[in-house]
């Protein structure tokens, strides 16, 4: 859930951002070229975020279940090739997180919409029954995954690795023809979910042809939101007191855990916060207004003179503690399922530690103009 800033490090360890319209520099170490060390960290970087994103979007949450964690495989290309072409794309724009935010809907309606065709389908993992079905449309089902999407698709693993390759960010990982590629391999991605799981799920279903069109429509129009409407992201400071790590890990986790028992259908029911009918509305709008006051407060603290990479981490680090709970509460229903996740909500606390103790070595402020909620 996610906007939060794909691109910047502190100005004193990161190198001047390369993108369309700045000067390049003059020497051969240059970022795009793939025979240096540095583009070979940058390839790295790359591989780390592809990889990580079906884990956190997939595997972390149970919505693939542990014991059939071999699926993540399948999910590399939608998941993990789609988030690194709209992390490129963003940042060699200049974009920030408000256009990450954008391209989310976009890749939702791809991977839900045309993929696994769940937006309109009458069956598949019972959306229609989730209540406020709009012409054809499951509503309650889009909003869930379009936020889910946003934050622990694209959010939280573009500024994990941003974490973990500090001097990378603001900058392209691939060269231009890597770029090509992993839209590609995305959009192969998402033939890949549509010829493999609603012929098994939901046989025999076809989303109709003017949603079909309309989603690709729809996808055009929000890329081009986001990289051409949308403005550059620039500096800024918001002179507020930014909370404890602690509170921020807090706050994460628990709104992350709200967030999912207001928008999954829990134990037997069959719509969200058990509710009936048009009620689902209700839990819909606390959905929104979650989501709203969480970007609207990160936004503010993430420009305050005070913010540290170690603020970014806790607040990552409570949302995936978080949602994984929740998702030991909303999805798994096996022995297998629940420990398994149990394991992950220890992975990764240890791995949120021992990155925040590195983090610790050289703890600095971040700059407005370098705030891990933007991109440079």
């Amino acid at each position: 859930m996610t906007e939060v800033r794909p691109g910047a490090g502190p100005r004193s360890d990161r190198s001047p951002a390369v993108g369309p319209g700045s000067a390049r520099p003059a020497r051969p170490d240059r970022p795009d070229r793939p025979r240096d060390r540095r583009g070979q960290r940058h390839r790295r970087a790359a591989l780390v975020l592809a990889v990580l994103t079906p884990l956190v979007a997939e595997l972390a949450l149970g919505s693939t279940p542990i014991r059939m964690a071999w699926l993540v495989l399948l999910w590399v290309p939608v998941y993990g090739a789609g988030v690194l072409f709209v992390r490129e794309a963003v940042v060699r724009r200049g974009r920030g997180w408000p256009s990450i935010l954008v391209l989310a809907v976009a890749y939702e309606l791809l991977e839900d919409g045309l993929g696994l065709q769940a937006l309109t389908s009458p069956h598949l993992y019972d959306a229609a029954g989730w209540g406020l079905r709009v012409a054809g449309f499951n509503a309650p089902y889009w909003l869930t995954n379009v936020v889910y999407h946003a934050v622990f698709t694209l959010v939280v693993p573009i500024a994990l690795t941003g974490l973990v390759f500090p001097r990378h960010r603001g900058r392209p990982y691939l060269g231009r023809t890597g770029l090509v590629v992993s839209g590609l391999v995305a959009l192969l991605g998402v033939g890949v979910l549509r010829v493999s799981v609603p012929p098994v799920e939901d046989p025999g279903y076809q989303a109709p042809a003017g949603f079909v069109l309309g989603c690709v429509a729809a996808v055009v129009l929000l890329g081009v939101l986001a990289l051409v409407v949308l403005p550059p992201a620039r500096p800024r400071t918001v002179p507020v007191p930014v909370p404890s790590r602690t509170t921020l890990a807090s706050g994460a986790g628990v709104a992350t855990l709200c967030f999912v028992l207001l928008s999954f259908p829990l134990g037997d029911a069959t719509q969200p916060a058990f509710t009936h009918g048009a009620w689902v509305v209700l839990p819909m709008v606390g959905v929104v207004v979650l989501a709203s006051a969480a970007y609207v407060s990160l936004r503010r603290w993430s420009a305050a003179p005070g913010w540290s990479d170690r603020h970014t981490l806790a607040t990552l680090g409570g949302a995936l503690v978080g949602h994984t709970v929740g998702g030991l509460v909303a999805l798994a229903d096996t022995v297998v399922d629940r420990v398994g996740l149990l394991v992950v909500v220890v992975l990764t606390v240890l791995g949120v530690t021992l990155l925040d103790r590195c983090l610790g070595v050289h703890e600095h402020p971040t700059s407005a103009a370098a705030g891990p909620f933007e991109t440079s």
